[in-house]
């Protein structure tokens, strides 16, 4: 029997529905690994077609397609370099999510998923079909008890495991970032540990996937529950750990990362994922309507970073109301980014849809109608350059402003992602901060000055909106946390400003469904992790 075990965890950025590309990013993996002499290299979960494939999943040609990806992998594992990925696989009319595991140039077990998720971003059950509870898998007469993400969120599928006879969990993860997921994920794995008294390998994928971003993040526990062996957080890699059985199987440490910054973190999350979006997507860079506040500026930021200078286009697109002050913060911002800023007024533009309209408005007073109207121009003149030269406009607007719907529809909701959508206004000041520690790259005067749409004279968000302070905790409580005004009041805030803040967010939500998709960073995004209705006579 086996003594000794070198297993290699390859934590990879894969595509949906690139097949034949992930399906080389598979083979260069296990190449590195034969050289480094594994006797098993591990892949994520759909490792094969990317996660999460919706509804690619459901054409029979791409289930094929993939099934075949798995078969001309076979020939690769007879240089004694087992494979453990994870695919779906047809059985009949069954297709499953399933971990498969090719040794000696066959394939050896297929173990499907018994716990499909049904919440949130998941909509496994629509799509697949629910397996049994899983047998451990036979390999090189060591028995490994393969758990297939959502398996390891709770403590039935390992204790079964383990029953049979399990010597080594691992668990196959396309596990998307939130804010303190990671710390989660570590607090399941030890108890999963706990439950079984058994070693567990934790491995998940990394890179963005339209509005979901892989934080990677991999890790190894001891059968105590000691962290042994962790990967980086939003990097490539494939590790190297190395195994020996007294009695149970042991992991030799290797390096450990301790510590889990969560600006930091949320900060390379967003930057992982509009680098991802922008690229899988085949855009050859993004361009940004500049106006001097901190949305914008912090925008530019991750962009820059994301994609490189080069790949940015800053436009500052003035009306009467732009304060020189604010034209010169986005001057001075796109100089410490080292962007050249263009400038596009539209002065006369707003004067000439005024004019236009004059006969239509008659005996009307000014609202926010001719509020909109320049965000309007301003949209139309960034998505004009967008279709003249390709790049993508990226939107500005953050969760704060989605929520409430402070935000101008077909204006400055435009765009085709919108990096911000899941960060509140009072994170977006701390991430700002926590940029301009690494380097200035954000003047202070556009995060310590008070924040405007400059849509009108000496216009500030407070004279519409709650201070941000405030407003940030109540919509946290009524997004994330699911609770009524009434609850909310309870708890210290102002009914009556509880109550305009939840009408508010009930009334926008048409425009919600309408908004760029975004990076998702918490725990219940606008989108696929919320979806209310349009139409609705429920108050919040």
């Amino acid at each position: 029997m086996q003594k000794k075990l070198i297993i290699a965890l390859a934590q990879l950025n894969l595509t949906v529905g690139d097949l034949d590309g992930n399906y080389n990013k598979i083979v260069a993996a296990h190449k590195n690994a034969h050289e480094q002499h594994a006797d098993l290299v591990v892949f994520s979960e759909l490792a094969v077609t990317g996660y999460p494939p919706e509804d690619l999943i459901l054409r029979k040609d791409f289930q094929e397609k993939a099934m075949e990806i798995v078969r001309k992998l076979e020939p690769l594992t007879k240089n004694g370099t087992a494979i453990l990925i994870g695919s779906p696989w047809r059985e009949g009319e069954h297709l499953y999510n399933a971990a498969i595991l090719l040794d000696g140039g066959e394939i050896k077990h297929i173990s499907c998923k018994s716990d499909l998720p049904n919440y949130g971003v998941f909509d496994e059950k629509r799509i697949f079909h629910t397996a049994c509870l899983p047998e451990p898998l036979e390999f090189r007469g060591i028995k490994l008890g393969v758990l297939i993400c959502e398996e390891m969120w709770n403590d039935t599928t390992s204790t079964h495991l383990k029953n049979l006879g399990a010597e080594l969990l691992i668990s196959i993860n396309a596990s998307p970032f939130e804010q303190d997921k990671h710390n989660k994920r570590l607090l399941h794995a030890r108890q999963n540990v706990e439950d079984t008294d058994l070693p567990i390998i934790y491995l998940n994928q990394i890179g963005g996937q339209d509005e979901l971003v892989f934080d990677g993040g991999s890790f190894i526990l001891s059968e105590k529950g000691d962290i042994l062996f962790t990967m980086p957080h939003f990097a490539e890699d494939v590790a190297i750990s190395y195994w020996h059985k007294n009695h149970i199987w042991h992991c030799q440490p290797g390096e450990v990362t301790i510590g889990y910054d969560k600006h930091a973190a949320i900060y390379h999350a967003l930057t992982l994922s509009l680098t991802d979006y922008v690229k899988k997507n085949g855009f050859p860079g993004v361009v940004i309507g500049m106006s001097g506040g901190i949305d914008s500026a912090l925008s530019a930021a991750i962009a820059v970073d994301a994609l490189g200078a080069g790949n940015v286009r800053l436009i500052m697109m003035p009306s009467k109301y732009t304060s020189a002050e604010s034209l010169q913060d986005a001057q001075d911002c796109a100089a410490l980014l080292g962007v050249h800023l263009e400038n596009i007024p539209i002065r006369d533009i707003v004067d000439s849809f005024s004019a236009t309209l004059h006969d239509s408005f008659k005996n009307t007073k000014p609202d926010t109608t001719e509020e909109n109207l320049q965000s309007r121009i301003r949209g139309d003149i960034l998505m004009a350059i967008s279709n003249k030269f390709g790049q993508m406009v990226l939107t500005t607007g953050n969760k704060s402003e989605m929520a409430v719907g402070y935000a101008t529809l077909y204006g400055d909701m435009c765009g085709g992602f919108n990096v911000l959508k899941d960060v509140y206004k009072t994170d977006v000041f701390h991430l700002s901060h926590w940029r301009n520690l690494q380097s200035a790259v954000i003047p202070e005067n556009i995060i310590t000055k008070a924040p405007t749409a400059e849509l009108r004279p000496d216009q500030k968000d407070e004279d519409t909106l709650p201070p941000y302070e405030i407003l940030d905790k109540i919509l946290h409580r009524l997004i994330e946390l699911r609770q009524s005004s009434e609850d909310i009041a309870h708890s210290g805030f102002a009914p009556d400003i509880v109550k305009k803040v939840a009408r508010m967010v009930r009334l926008s939500e048409y425009k919600r469904k309408q908004a760029a998709p975004g990076t998702k960073i918490t725990a219940l995004a606008f989108g696929r992790d919320r979806r209310y209705p349009i139409t609705s006579g429920f108050g919040l």
